[in-house]
């Protein structure tokens, strides 16, 4: 036995009595079958919680509803109107997506989601979904792929109109006002929150703002104890490892303010989810596991009479070993058939459906199709909050329900958009839209919507409870409660006067200022710095004791650096987020935070500062989702560069995320050199994303934009604004280019170059090597951000193509090099392509060569690795020949010279491809 290596450890003070229980098992299993025998030790179990005598949690139970029918609360609702209700919603959900593949071949949309999931959602309008109108609510993080049935209930709340529902997945014409495929508050930001159609992406999100809310209120910074997340997804989707990845931090924070409501239509895209097993029994046992309360909804109300009748457990043995695949089958067979397969077999089964017509049996419902079910599991969700634990609901439903022969449980209902003239006749009958509908009003081409008068009882009906309950959903408002000041100029102060002849880092810089907004009167409570189980190796470790890392339950235990200054102090007001080792947990705080000001009308400013290796390769999905849902914050690329931090090797040196953060709009990339820079970006970022000149305050700038901002571990001296000259620098570093240094007086070749990050130091000892042996005068700039040049530039290329009348425009990048002189060479510890992206706008004539870190990193110290990546201070000067050489300013032997003073192999092999 599985057991009998821990049971035998145990002392037995009576073996006697321990061995009449054994047999008295031992003869029901016998007589009575291991049904029986299960059946009676899960009473026993459950007295003996009753009666406070712990045992460790069973993780699987029967496969019956958790809540049985005699523990079912009364239904406060008019079920005659909700399902009339429901059935409108039905109806327009699907119309809406066969109009649109009518209008537009193959434009998708998707019909069989919402009809598996409705019944899941309209038990939460007019019951527990709490609107925002006076307060912030509920978040509802809706499944993607039912966004149809969404619009569906706006439209018959008179929030969308006709021709909106026309434009589903037509988002370009009407100024961009049509209606986007899924949850995009991007493309629709007074409707959508929480976009969650990229698989897995919802459920950790939703997970971690319902942390954020409890982090919100233990901080005192928001009163969030009324309003719960409700996240709503697929069995299919709980492959995904974001969906399951995190949820035992769900019970360990005690999250009783979080739902999950799992639609199991026991169908993936292409087939059955476990075709071979049972999912619901499968997540009941990971989340029972997890520390979760599990409320299983699986079979409707008129089940409950057969179960009534099961006295040998019969049926109940069915249900626990019929597997998904069948069960998928029994949804699109006929009623002779279950009756042979599912009830024949035995024919106790059998005589217990005698008295039922076939249509009866194929009707048999799933519970996730029984208002009453699903009320009394939502209502026990509800109910739940104070227990400390978590809850998911698993709902059985059928995909396509409603929607007829060919839809319902087909392994390719997914896919179908388009409905024939005689399939939206059946849809109406199923519906019983006959009145409402008449039939010479539905043509294939163009099928009618409909919506309710508003004094209908349906329509008042459904208004008055979303009037109940606070307001209509989904809805995004930005109207800050309590607007977040701008930090005092003297917060910067430390970072523009340079470290002096202290080597400092510009990560070390950093926390500096991080310190200093945290200390902030005004707006240092509302800085939120999150970090991966990185820390120490940022040297943020300074941060622990003065700031205090966030733990719901304070510090328990004393700490073995307990006496040292830089201990690791936890509490329950603590304002770091330490998250752990999970990017994906750290950017879903991120994402809760820098969406606090739509969320909870409170404006938060997170700092989130990771491996940059580590950021857009690893989460580069919730990076995106991040721009979709307007996220407004900063993340910090710490130890960056290809070269610069040592000895890690291959899988730790960044050389692409800058690349990868120019994929997405929405990021504003910057490679500052300088502390100061970092200091003037930051400044800049949060007046753009809070302060009086952005957009939504009358300004020209977008502010739902974040900043990705890398940092070097490298100390140097950080140099201080020049006198005379700080706002002129602290301008050309937020723009992206700016004149670092003069050309030497002497020289008489002229030549630029460009530097960002680390690479500055090669760039200026390359100048001081040119002018000293090869007679060249080189001017230095720093590009902090040649993803905002390259946009820039973009933007002005375009107006000149649209307006061909006009007097062309330069672009800013054209016209800050074209101040400089001679070849111009950009020098950067990330791959080529990042300069890259300026090189068809340099002046023309002038020849621009790129040196970077293209190639994958290895392990050797950082002079090692700047000559094998060809980017050190020998290969700047060779490459500033190659440009004068191609100007024609001087001859070939002039940097066959400089290659040997540099003792440069020219027959290396090329580090991209070692």
């Amino acid at each position: 036995m599985i057991f009998d290596g821990y049971v035998h450890q145990l002392p037995d003070i009576d073996p006697t009595e321990t061995q009449e229980w054994l047999d008295s098992l031992d003869a029901i299993v016998e007589t009575h079958g291991k049904t029986r025998a299960r059946f009676l030790l899960s009473q026993l179990l459950s007295r003996a919680n009753a009666n406070g005598v712990s045992f460790p949690a069973t993780v699987s139970t029967p496969y019956v509803n958790t809540i049985p029918r005699e523990q079912e609360p009364w239904f406060p609702g008019d079920e005659h109107i909700e399902r009339r209700i429901r059935a409108f919603i039905r109806w327009n959900a699907a119309i809406m997506v066969v109009k649109a593949n009518k209008a537009a071949d193959g434009i998708g949309g998707h019909l069989s989601t919402f009809a598996s999931s409705a019944s899941l959602y309209e038990i939460g309008f007019n019951h527990f979904f709490k609107g925002k109108d006076d307060k912030p609510g509920d978040h509802v993080y809706f499944q993607g792929h039912a966004a149809p049935g969404v619009y569906a209930r706006a439209f018959l709340e008179g929030r969308l109109t006709e021709d909106d529902l026309d434009h589903f997945r037509r988002e370009i014409g009407r100024g961009g006002r049509g209606l986007s495929s899924y949850p995009h508050p991007r493309l629709m930001p007074d409707f959508w929150e929480f976009p969650t159609v990229s698989m897995g992406l919802g459920p950790i999100t939703a997970l971690y703002h319902a942390r954020f809310n409890r982090y919100m209120q233990n901080r005192q910074l928001d009163d969030t104890s009324d309003s719960r997340v409700w996240a709503f997804l697929g069995d299919g989707e709980c492959d995904e490892p974001e969906t399951l990845g995190a949820i035992s931090l769900a019970s360990r924070e005690q999250l009783d303010n979080l739902v999950f409501v799992v639609n199991c239509n026991l169908q993936r895209l292409d087939g059955p989810v476990r075709g071979n097993g049972k999912v619901i029994q499968e997540l009941e046992a990971v989340f029972r596991g997890a520390g979760w309360n599990v409320i299983k909804v699986i079979w409707g109300s008129k089940w409950d009479e057969l179960l009534a009748q099961d006295k040998d457990g019969v049926l109940l043995n069915k249900m626990n070993t019929t597997v998904d695949g069948e069960y998928q089958r029994y949804a699109v067979e006929n009623g002779d058939y279950i009756r042979d397969n599912f009830f024949g077999p035995d024919p106790r089964l059998r005589q217990m459906v005698s008295h039922l017509e076939d249509d009866e049996l194929r009707n048999l419902p799933r519970g996730g199709h029984d208002y009453k079910k699903l009320y009394a599991a939502y209502k026990a969700a509800m109910e739940n909050l104070g227990s400390g634990r978590p809850t998911v609901i698993l709902a059985k439903t059928v995909k396509g329900w409603t929607l007829g022969e060919g839809f319902e449980g087909r392994n390719a209902t997914h896919q179908i958009k388009k409905m024939t003239k005689q399939q939206i006749l059946d849809l109406r009958e199923r519906l019983h839209l006959q009145d409402e509908i008449p039939e010479d009003l539905i043509q294939a081409d163009n099928p009618p919507y409909f919506r309710p008068s508003e004094d209908s009882i349906e329509y008042q009906y459904m208004m008055e409870r979303r009037k109940a309950l606070g307001g209509s959903i989904p809805k995004r408002t930005t109207h800050a409660r309590r607007p977040l000041s701008m930090p005092v100029d003297a917060t910067f102060a430390e970072m523009r006067g340079g470290s002096g002849e202290q080597a400092v880092s510009t990560t070390m810089g950093f926390t500096r200022l991080l310190r200093s907004l945290c200390r902030d009167p005004e707006m240092g409570k509302r800085v939120v710095p999150i970090i991966p189980d990185e820390g120490r190796t940022f040297g943020m470790d300074s941060l622990f004791k003065e700031l205090e890392i966030y733990a719901s339950q304070g510090q328990k235990y004393e700490p073995v650096d307990h006496d040292l200054l830089l201990s690791y102090t936890e509490d329950s007001d603590g304002q770091i987020l330490e998250e752990g080792i999970t990017e994906a947990g750290s950017m879903s705080s991120f994402i809760a935070a820098a969406t606090s000001y739509a969320t909870r009308n409170v404006p938060m400013l997170p700092f989130y500062t990771f491996y940059s290796m580590f950021g857009f390769q690893r989460i580069g999905d919730l990076i995106w989702q991040a721009a979709d849902i307007r996220a407004r914050g900063f993340m910090m690329g710490a130890t960056a560069g290809r070269t610069t931090l040592l000895g890690e090797g291959l899988q730790h040196q960044d050389g692409h995320s800058l690349v990868l953060a120019s994929t997405v709009p929405a990021v504003q990339a910057y490679d500052p050199a300088f502390a100061y820079e970092v200091g003037a970006i930051v400044k800049a970022g949060i007046e753009r994303m809070y302060g009086k000149d952005s957009r939504e305050n009358g300004g020209e700038l977008d502010p739902d934009v974040m900043y990705y901002i890398t940092l070097y571990n490298e100390n140097y001296p950080m140099p201080a604004l020049p006198e005379g000259r700080e706002e002129e620098f602290e301008a050309g570093a937020v723009r992206g280019l700016y004149k670092w240094a003069d050309a030497p007086e002497g020289p008489s070749k002229r030549a630029t170059i460009l530097f960002s990050g680390i690479s500055h130091a090669a760039a200026r000892e390359a100048a001081d090597e040119l002018a000293e042996h090869y007679d060249v005068a080189a001017e230095l700039w720093s590009a902090t951000s040649y993803k905002k040049l390259r946009e820039d530039a973009l933007a002005v290329e375009r107006t000149n193509r649209l307006h061909p009348s006009r007097d062309a425009e330069l672009p800013l990048v054209t016209q800050l090099l074209g101040e400089s002189a001679g070849p111009i060479t950009a020098v950067s510890d990330f791959m080529t392509a990042v300069p890259e992206q300026i090189a068809r706008f340099a002046p023309e004539g002038r020849p621009f060569h790129v040196l970077g870190t293209d190639g994958m990193g290895r392990s050797d110290t950082r002079e090692a690795l700047r000559r094998h990546f060809e980017i050190d201070t020998g290969n700047v000067v060779v490459t500033v020949l190659t440009g004068l050489l191609e100007a024609g300013e001087i001859d070939a032997s002039v940097v066959q010279d400089a290659i040997e003073r540099y003792d440069i192999d020219p027959d290396a092999v090329d580090p991209y491809i070692v």
